[in-house]
């Protein structure tokens, strides 16, 4: 498994950069946890948890800072 897709965090715009966050996020979670059966029993208890919710939000934006970063913030 990659855990960065196409082994880059450069992207064209902000917005794929976002877009590669929450990707990047979803794949930590599938390491983590690689039984695709457990996540689907778990992913009732945490859509249904705010704190838990809040928390996946904080990985992704902790995952689009490394991003905007590499992409010197998107500056010319």
């Amino acid at each position: 498994m990659s855990l960065i897709p196409n082994n880059s965090l450069i992207t064209a715009t902000p917005e794929e950069g976002r877009e590669l966050a929450i990707k990047m996020a979803r794949l930590v979670i599938k390491a983590t946890q690689p039984d695709e059966a457990v996540r689907g029993r778990l992913r009732d208890v945490y859509a249904n948890d705010a704190a838990m919710l809040i928390g996946i939000g904080q990985v992704v934006a902790t995952e689009f800072a490394t991003i905007a970063a590499a992409n010197k913030y998107w500056n010319p």
